[in-house]
């Protein structure tokens, strides 16, 4: 016997369950390939982090912010003197959580 889905989630509900989980879960992770709102997992154990992956929280705030230090817009890399960076400088992480 399959069970029918329920009702639609709402979003004001939806928030609210969310609110206590890392802004960065909002984004899939490279690191162990967890899929956006999905925790992050080792990927030789399987075993659940309680937080998310350095690289997940990179590309969150890549996508949801502005760099104030090198003025790239969201989903542009941060860079050095024309060098691209494989993190983001640390303003850019404090700019995506107060947009949060």
């Amino acid at each position: 016997m399959t069970r029918r889905p329920s009702a639609p989630m709402p979003d004001s509900l939806r928030h609210f369950m969310r609110a206590g989980q890392s802004p960065a879960r909002s984004v899939p992770c490279p690191h162990c390939g967890a899929a956006a709102h999905q925790p992050c997992r080792v990927r030789a154990t399987d075993r659940i982090l309680p937080d998310v992956h350095p690289a997940r929280r990179s590309d969150w705030a890549r996508q949801t912010a502005c760099c104030p230090h090198c003025q790239v817009e969201p989903a542009t890399a941060c860079h050095d003197n024309g060098r691209p960076r494989l993190t983001v400088h640390t303003r850019r992480y404090q700019e995506a959580e107060e947009a949060a």
